[in-house]
């Protein structure tokens, strides 16, 4: 009888685990199935945006070399070079302002802390783009909207508010003893030493993590970027550009550069995520060892 059952609880089991196999197979296929064809769509030899077959009937790396040839109607090496300048200086900037304040609302108690944290968690229920109208205002009476400057304007927009994104940060700070920080206040360290020389060296999966939100939202960020850049082709960025190809003049003769353009934009996320990858796998082995 007991054999009997325990038979039965094999069989279930390997019934569900094939279930569950069968499942992610098909999120797996549905996931990847729009990635492979954007990259076979880069390599297509046909033009137009319409065609009949889903694999190509020739391929081609014409349409990668005309994204950094053809730059009469649409720059893209300028747009990308644009967008890796805004997205890599506000990863930087956001990157501090993260960590700063998720470590100040963690360690230190002060008057303002509580409400601001309950501010940070009401604004955070409203998306960004709401107040897009009042920032492009707030930033053409500065004189920021014209010329060269929307490269800060831009800077400014995605990093400015980024403080209030301390909610992963600090949570992770919390769960660091503050025994060592107070080990380190009895040796003579300041605040600053702690925070830079012993916190941060503990919260290498945090940093990680911070640092990709912080340059994936300005690299693929398109509504700010419209707003601000307007009609200054010179500033755009590639989120603009790549949507400048589906317009109804340029589809039918960019549309293959469109796919290619795209398949470029995912290289310096998945790069950066790569080189970050062994810290952010330090960092959890580090911390399982202590």
């Amino acid at each position: 009888m007991e054999g009997t059952k325990h038979r039965s609880a094999k069989r279930a089991r390997m019934i569900n685990d094939t279930i569950v196999h069968i499942v992610l197979a098909v999120l797996a296929f549905i996931w990847v199935f729009p990635i492979v064809w954007v990259v076979l769509t880069s390599f297509r030899a046909e033009k137009g945006s319409y065609v009949s077959t889903f694999l190509p009937q020739g391929y081609t790396i014409n349409n990668y070399v005309r994204l950094f040839t053809d730059t009469t109607i649409l720059n893209f090496p300028k747009m990308f070079g644009n967008t890796l300048f805004i997205a890599v200086c506000s990863c930087i900037l956001s990157t501090f302002y993260v960590l700063t304040v998720s470590y100040c609302l963690s360690r230190l108690r002060f008057k303002m802390r509580k409400p601001y944290m309950n501010m940070a968690m009401i604004l955070g229920l409203f998306p960004g783009f709401m107040s897009m109208v009042a920032v492009y205002f707030i930033l053409k009476a500065l004189g920021l909207s014209e010329g060269g400057l929307i490269r800060l304007a831009l800077i400014l927009c995605y990093s400015g508010g980024a403080g209030l994104g301390f909610q992963i940060a600090k949570g992770f700070f919390d769960t660091i003893p503050v025994a060592i920080d107070e080990a380190a206040l009895l040796d003579g360290c300041t605040r600053w030493q702690i925070f830079w020389k012993m916190t941060l060296p503990l919260s290498k999966p945090v940093i990680v993590y911070t640092v990709l939100t912080a340059f994936i939202g300005p690299w693929v960020d398109f509504i700010f970027a419209k707003v601000i850049c307007r009609a200054n082709a010179d500033y755009y960025t590639v989120a603009i550009g790549l949507w400048r190809m589906l317009e109804k003049e340029y589809i039918d003769s960019w549309y293959t550069c469109f796919a290619a353009g795209a398949v470029l934009v995912s290289i310096p996320i998945a790069a950066l995520f790569m080189f970050m990858q062994r810290y952010y796998v330090d960092g959890i082995s580090g911390a399982v060892k202590g």
